[in-house]
């Protein structure tokens, strides 16, 4: 009765009805959440979905954003176009104005945001709370306004939209251009067009305005801004509830109008379902360790790889690279990516990015080279970098071991088979083959013979041998796995620097190395890098006094990538030990430099903001993919505790601007969320600590965990393989090692493999042997249990 009462009385007042009083935080009530550090108000966050997508300010404001459309990245996406700038909300007080874009407090949610603005002197408090429902071309925003104060006040409520229906970057390729935006207002809301295009932004709320209005624009404006007005009679001690949906289309004013209503009138049901579906993807591969820091990102990290699914039904599905910049679809980031997606058990994103990538590599490439970089609209901006083909014949294989699919191996292994050959063909002109061109380090002049393209190049032939093999091509698995070891020979012995205790840079000829120091000294002496400066040049006099028309290994920038090798599992252990040990000087408390000869002083301090350039740039960048690199490579050479270093380094950047997300640039630079975070922590944590190594093609699970020492207790949970689901279960204490290891689907054969020693077992059917100095324990059972006793 007293709901029934409350709400006649509101509808005197504003219209309110009992549906309109369901609010988006009962929803998040025991929802996971991370409140904002204060310092980082002014930086961005954003509100995910697949179709629809915002980003604006930690305080609630949307300044101007991003450099790939200069100061356009932030603001509403509906890609391939922008619906808005963002907006504007205030209330108006007995002449005062309490402007809604300076908030004091911003928490992150799975999949919703919410913004607090207080008004301590008004006796007011707001709540802007946010989320995009999945599949609709649509944002929510609620506004929860509190009367703390013992009076009654009076208020008006207006809201602007600021409408930028615009293209998508590229958009000119393909024929978008952008018209001037104009709106009619019916009933409750706006609908605003694109003059020149389909395009079609309509927001509103659940009320009805006591007034709108259109403000006035400059000539040579295309955006275009209305306002929308409400009366609030806001009683002591009771909150108020006001509800906007901002929808969109960039094909008609009808499907605006239908995402608009349906999420308007559905929100509770719709923020109930993307709530139910986050709970999935947390409950797979669920890890219990006990870091909780660690134990958190690893969490968070599932919930950002959802963030970044871009859907574009004309076009297909795939993860961007990262927001706000990035929000597209590339080869290489997701190569890497979709490595630690599968083994987080996000499958739908793993196939769909996959099938994207390969229908239009072959589209416009069409020898297998697979492409770099393509925006929302199907404007291709890179056609690719060498790299990127030989690490999707690696994808395709890694997906292959995790699902058993034979028609996803037979679908995708053409592509790989002319791209391997493109690559040699095409790329190789002196027939060494290591193919010439860029890799992942984009400097200028760095495209000749990369370490990471050999590295990467070797891992591509071996991986396609195995596939080959899988498909009966018997005679081009044996070709292809004799170029992979002599890929492998060849970079121990050609790649290998003695004198810098490092894989090289590039194979180069003395003409190119000393270009390039030129270069480099340059970019170390603007950094202030004396000590690269001095390397530099001792390096150029060497070159000098021993000139040479032979390639060879230089070593320049100390680049990431000489650490390739080691990650592929190519260099031999004494190479690698020295390498890895060398690797750790061009570290910093958040981790490994992208370029060598950017060191600086923060290597020993534990905090600091990352300080780029006005015009965007990597110079002087600690990144999680180098990172992450170097925590798998460790990880290969039975070093888990110096592998965790490097995790525990990215993690001090988990939450450090952005609640619930690690930046691409460590801590706080770049984009606020990246696709490869994913690759840097799931692969050392489940497939390597853990151990978990696939083979569903033979529904075999081998497990060969290499913890770390002080992970006495720790558990991986519900890691789906094909139709299966994996979980373990670890002890090591005082009375010996424990394991514990469960599958869902007894058809399966569980392979444990673990270090030599005296075993007993507790429960399932096993075969106990010893093979090259491991116990080797298998079981078709659901369960398996290990103890180990020690001497």
């Amino acid at each position: 009765m007293k709901t029934i009462y409350h709400c006649l009385f509101a509808a005197l007042l504003f219209g309110c009805s009992t549906e309109t009083q369901r609010t988006l935080s009962e929803v998040l009530t025991d929802s996971p959440s991370i409140t904002g550090r204060e310092e980082y108000l002014e930086s961005p966050y954003g509100t995910a979905g697949d179709r629809v997508y915002m980003v604006g300010h930690q305080d609630g404001s949307f300044p101007a954003l991003g450099w790939h459309i200069k100061g356009e990245m932030g603001g509403i996406w509906n890609h391939p176009i922008k619906l808005m700038d963002g907006f504007d909300a205030k209330l108006t007080i007995d002449n005062d104005t309490l402007a809604l874009n300076k908030a004091s407090g911003f928490t992150n949610y799975p999949f919703a945001n919410k913004h607090i603005f207080d008004f301590s002197d008004n006796g007011i408090v707001v709540e802007r709370w946010q989320f995009v429902p999945d599949g609709k071309q649509a944002v929510f925003i609620q506004f929860v306004v509190r009367n703390n104060s013992a009076q009654s006040q009076d208020a008006i409520f207006e809201f602007i939209g600021h409408t930028d229906l615009r293209p998508t970057w590229l958009g000119e390729r393909t024929q978008m251009f952008d018209g001037p935006d104009s709106g009619e207002f019916d009933k409750k809301k706006w609908i605003m067009k694109d003059g020149s295009n389909p395009w079609f932004t309509v927001f509103g709320a659940n009320l009805s305005p006591d007034s709108n209005h259109s403000v006035p624009k400059k000539a040579d404006e295309n955006s275009q801004s209305n306002a929308l007005a409400y009366s609030m009679s806001l009683q002591p001690n009771t909150d108020q509830i006001i509800s906007f949906t901002i929808a969109g289309s960039y094909t008609s004013r009808e499907d605006a109008l239908q995402n608009y209503t349906a999420v308007q009138k559905n929100f509770h049901e719709l923020a109930e379902e993307k709530k139910k579906r986050y709970r999935d993807l947390a409950s797979r591969s669920k890890l219990t360790i006990p870091d909780d820091d660690l134990q958190q990102a690893f969490e968070w990290l599932k919930y950002n790889c959802d963030w970044l699914v871009r859907s574009v039904p004309e076009i297909g599905t795939g993860i961007g690279a990262g927001i706000p910049d990035y929000p597209w679809w590339f080869g290489v980031d997701s190569e890497y990516a979709l490595k630690g997606y599968m083994a987080v058990g996000q499958t739908r994103p793993v196939y769909s990015t996959i099938k994207l990538l390969d229908s239009v590599s072959m589209t416009l490439n069409g020898n297998g080279k697979i492409i770099h970089e393509m925006s929302t609209n199907g404007a291709v901006f890179n056609a690719g970098n060498i790299n990127e083909t030989p690490q999707f014949a690696s994808l395709i294989w890694e997906i292959y071991k995790w699902s058993g699919n034979r028609q996803f191996l037979e679908k995708y292994f053409p592509t790989v088979e002319k791209g391997l050959d493109w690559l040699l063909a095409e790329n190789d002109a002196n027939k060494n083959l290591f193919p010439d061109g860029f890799g992942m380090m984009e400097i200028h002049g760095l495209d000749s013979e990369m370490i990471d393209v050999a590295a990467y190049t070797q891992r591509g032939f071996d991986d396609a041998s195995k596939m080959a093999a899988e498909l009966g091509k018997e005679d081009l698995a044996l070709s292809y796995a004799d170029t992979a070891q002599q890929l492998k020979d060849k970079i121990n012995e050609e790649f290998w620097s003695t004198a810098f205790n490092s894989y090289a840079d590039f194979l180069g000829t003395d003409e190119q190395a000393i270009h390039l120091i030129d270069d480099a000294v340059i970019r170390a002496d603007t950094l202030n890098k004396p000590w690269a400066i001095e390397e530099l040049e001792a390096t150029k006099k060497q070159i000098q006094q021993n000139p040479s028309d032979e390639l060879k290994p230089f070593v320049l920038h100390h680049n990431w990538v000489v650490n390739t090798p080691m990650e592929m599992g190519i260099a031999d252990s004494t190479k690698a030990i020295t390498a890895l040990n060398t690797a750790k000087k061009f570290t910093n408390p958040f981790g490994v430099f992208v370029t060598g000869i950017d060191r600086d002083e923060s290597a020993g301090k534990d905090d600091g903001s990352f300080q780029g350039s006005k015009v965007f740039s990597y110079t002087g960048a600690v990144m999680t993919l180098p990172t992450g690199v170097q925590a798998v490579a460790e990880n290969n050479y039975g070093r888990p505790d110096q592998a965790l270093d490097y995790l525990k380094r990215m993690t001090r950047s988990f939450s450090y601007a952005l609640p619930g997300s690690i930046y691409e640039v460590s801590p706080d630079y770049g984009m606020m969320v990246q696709a490869w975070n994913i690759y840097a922590f799931a692969i050392p944590i489940v497939q390597q600590f853990f151990g978990i190594r696939p083979m569903a093609n033979k529904k075999i699970v081998v497990i060969r965990p290499k913890m770390p020492s002080s992970w006495h207790s720790a558990s991986l949970e519900n890691v789906s393989v094909a139709d299966n689901e994996i979980s373990i279960f670890y002890q090591d204490g005082p009375e010996g090692l424990r394991m514990e290891v469960l599958q869902t689907n007894p058809d399966w054969t569980v392979q444990l493999e673990l270090p030599e020693s005296s075993y007993s077992l507790e429960v399932g059917k096993a075969e106990t042997s010893v093979e090259q100095g491991r116990s080797v324990f298998l079981s078709s059972d659901k369960k398996l249990i290990v103890v180990s006793e020690k001497p």
